[in-house]
């Protein structure tokens, strides 16, 4: 082991001594040197001075640290994109925010959660929901049908029951005459462009051809008496169309026996609402005609009546039409719009809700050309 010096430091290592030796045995080599005074100042030096710190001069802890501050950059630069979008988002549609602060948009989710099927007649209408105008992209916005069921899954069949004297399977089959033909003449796309509507027709018993009659000469020739408004929702394509592809529906189906053995009565109350807007380049206000009606399907024993099986009769029919011009009846829905010039008399009397379905239209009706509280 070599000499040591003054600071108690071996002047030569152990490991410099042994392969000093080894050398030494192989006949090469030179005794290992002792450092100089100046070179164990330098050692000593940097020894006593404190330990570099952590990345300084070494390159993956200066990576590191270049990686933290583009990362930290990167997301100021990302929160600067989201903060300005927002900023572009609530000065297009200011109401987003509005509607947070006020609970509206609370309000407006909860009013749109489908409402369960109806059952019975309300009690009550229903709840005036915000004024909000209809647009294309929401024709039924600030509509109670925004709850609705779209198009035929608004009408529900029930549970058919043996009723009048007419088996259970005569009943179900009735009641699924009964939804075809308010689908074929309130649903229809063709039936709503004006176009005969021969499904419809064709569901009804060929023996009752007075009524049959009176039918087709309304479509044809329409009158204040004989208006195919009454049975079947039309337009006139040149003026109008769709304000899309869906139809609110809301309203119930049930049965009751006949006025004689052997029949029973099959009674439906629906309401239909219709987003238009006018068959124009560039229209964009839309406007909703409510159309209400009660009708009383029959269905008699071909056995004891003269009746054809699988045929349902018509026994009488009610409509309610909201928003369509009064005193106009060339067959078609006239739903008015702001740049429209009022004709006809002036609507009177108190606003009428056309969404109120708590009471019959037989006792809560309206006659004449009144106003409406809402659309």
């Amino acid at each position: 082991m070599g000499t040591n010096n003054d600071d108690h430091t071996p002047a030569v290592s152990d490991e410099e001594w042994a392969r000093f030796m080894e050398q030494a045995q192989a006949g090469t080599g030179q005794a290992p040197r002792e450092p100089s005074a100046r070179a164990r100042m330098v050692t000593a030096r940097l020894q006593g001075e404190p330990a570099e710190p952590p990345g300084w001069r070494t390159g993956p802890a200066w990576q590191e640290r270049e990686r933290q501050g583009r990362g930290k950059r990167r997301l100021k630069a990302a929160g600067a994109i989201v903060f300005i979008a927002a900023l572009a988002l609530i000065a297009i549609r200011p109401e987003l925010v509005i509607d947070r602060v006020t609970g509206k948009a609370a309000q407006n989710g909860k009013a749109a959660e489908p409402l369960p099927a109806e059952t019975a007649r309300p009690s009550a209408p229903p709840s005036a929901p915000y004024p909000d105008r209809p647009t294309l992209k929401e024709p039924f916005k600030g509509s109670p049908a925004l709850q609705w069921a779209d198009g035929a899954a608004g009408i529900e069949v029930p549970v058919a029951e043996a009723v009048g004297g007419m088996s259970k399977e005569q009943v179900a089959d009735a009641l699924e005459k009964a939804k075809q033909f308010l689908v074929a003449a309130n649903l229809d796309p063709a039936t709503l462009r004006g176009e005969r509507p021969a499904a419809a027709l064709a569901l009804l018993d060929p023996k009752l051809e007075e009524q049959l009659g009176r039918l087709e000469g309304s479509l044809t020739a329409p009158t204040k008496e004989n208006d195919p408004l009454h049975l079947f929702s039309r337009v006139k394509p040149a003026e109008l169309k769709p304000a899309g592809d869906v139809v609110k529906v809301r309203g119930r189906m049930w049965v009751e026996p006949g006025k004689e053995a052997g029949q029973a009565n099959v009674l439906a109350d629906y309401t239909f609402v219709y987003p238009f807007v006018k068959a124009k380049p560039g229209a964009e206000q839309v406007e909703r005609t409510v159309v209400r009606r009660e009708i009383t399907f029959s269905i008699a024993d071909p056995r004891k009546w003269q009746a054809t099986a699988g045929k349902i009769w018509l026994e009488k029919f009610n409509v309610d039409l909201a928003n369509s011009a009064c005193d106009v009846y060339d067959g078609f829905l006239h739903p008015a719009f702001d740049e429209d010039t009022p004709t006809g008399p002036a609507p009177s009397g108190t606003p009428v809700d056309p969404y109120d379905r708590s009471k019959s239209m037989e006792t809560g009706g309206q006659e004449g050309c009144g106003t409406v509280s809402r659309t």
